[in-house]
């Protein structure tokens, strides 16, 4: 379902919901200037797939702010709180759950619900680890891509498209796994040098001045952003929008292997083109599901490392698996992935609209729990194991 929010004639932005759980759905609020309704549904969907690949009780949605994330704080926040009052009846009825995206972050989040007068958990939107989880994820899919074909991520070329959170941090872990960074892009364009690029002055030029480091940042060579997506390198990954990857372009697409960090980053047409060549591709929802799974995790108050422990557990082997079945079967990663993840989260769905006195006594405490009636430690204690059984019933 698509909502559509305006106020007068001003469109703010969407709310779109592709499914739900008790009545509730969970997915981003991106702010942009460009934000369109095909884009939201289709993350929407994606959100679906990443929950119910992990087999968690969340109905998947998306929503979109029409503005400039780089104006000044007192201008996106002004246009958050329109955009908010324009969705109050989804968000105070909770039933759309908004997470920080492009352009917001879990401040924003907590400062419109807050400024609706709407309440807010005392453990609700509280960290601002979402890329750096995301990143975990994309890294452990890769690895498990490049072992499929007998390579290692350590002296592999890697291009990033995109440079924001999931981007940045993706290429701080790369670079910690003995990979070359050789390519980055912004809004702005693209820097490419054979021999690798230096990733800690990249790090500071990006907190420093954002989309514009690839104008400040000497010894590489400049290209047209889309270019970076063309670039003879080992992998490549995308971090930044939509369909970047078409029937367009895919033909010029000379990376080995793809590892998404982004949503729906790879049309249909093309992707089916890259599976033919033989280019290795795991289904998006699954190598950026760490964002998701991370966040659960920190909600819950489990420690950062062992977060990222879990979401490698839980990602590579599964990426391996899936890599056989489809060579095994002649068909594409996502021809498999898809339906399995869709039928669990129908079986998670069912399962929590119909809770026995266990899943009651769940519901209770995280309610107690976020409202900040039990200690953190405790439940972080407790939760991670919870989760993992979750992940692999």
């Amino acid at each position: 379902m698509l909502h559509t929010l305006r106020r007068g004639p001003d469109l703010l932005g969407y709310v779109a919901i592709d499914s739900t759980v008790a009545g509730r759905a969970r997915g981003g609020l991106r702010l942009l200037p460009d934000v369109a309704a095909p884009e939201l549904e289709q993350a929407a969907r994606a959100m679906t797939l990443k929950y119910g690949f992990l087999g968690l009780p969340q109905g998947g949605a998306k929503a979109g702010v029409l503005a400039d994330p780089e104006d000044e704080l007192a201008v996106r926040r002004a246009r958050l709180h329109d955009f908010g009052l324009a969705a109050e009846d989804l968000l105070r009825e909770r039933r759309y759950l908004p997470d920080s995206d492009m352009g917001t972050s879990a401040g924003d989040i907590r400062w419109m619900l807050e400024s609706l007068a709407i309440p807010v958990g005392t453990r609700d939107w509280r960290h601002e680890r979402s890329g750096e989880y995301t990143a975990t994820s994309c890294l452990a899919a890769a690895r498990a891509v490049l072992a499929h074909r007998g390579a290692n991520l350590a002296g592999s070329s890697v291009a990033i498209e995109g440079f924001g959170r999931v981007g940045s941090a993706l290429a701080r872990q790369m670079h910690a796994a003995g990979a070359t960074l050789v390519a980055v892009s912004t809004s702005r364009g693209a820097l490419y040098q054979r021999a690798g690029l230096d990733v800690p002055r990249l790090l500071a030029l990006a907190a420093e001045v954002g989309s514009s480091l690839v104008e400040r940042y000497p010894d590489a060579e400049r290209l047209p952003r889309q270019e970076l997506l063309e670039l003879p390198v080992t992998l490549l990954c995308p971090c930044a929008r939509r369909h970047s990857i078409h029937a367009g372009n895919v033909a010029r697409v000379a990376a080995r292997f793809v590892c998404s960090g982004a949503n729906d980053p790879i049309a249909p047409e093309a992707e089916a083109a890259l599976w033919k060549r033989g280019v290795s591709y795991p289904p998006d929802f699954i190598s950026n599901c760490g964002g998701v799974l991370g966040g659960t995790l920190d909600f819950a108050g489990v420690a950062r490392q062992r977060a990222q422990a879990l979401i490698e557990r839980v990602v590579e082997p599964a990426v391996t698996r899936l890599l056989a079945d489809a060579e095994r079967l002649a068909t594409m990663p996502r021809t498999i992935a898809e339906p399995l993840a869709l039928a669990r989260h129908a079986r998670v769905r069912a399962a929590a609209e119909q809770p026995g006195l266990a899943g009651r006594a769940v519901s209770l405490g995280l309610e107690w729990y976020r409202r900040g009636l039990l200690p953190s430690a405790l439940v972080g204690a407790l939760a991670a194991g919870y989760i993992e059984r979750r992940l692999r019933a």
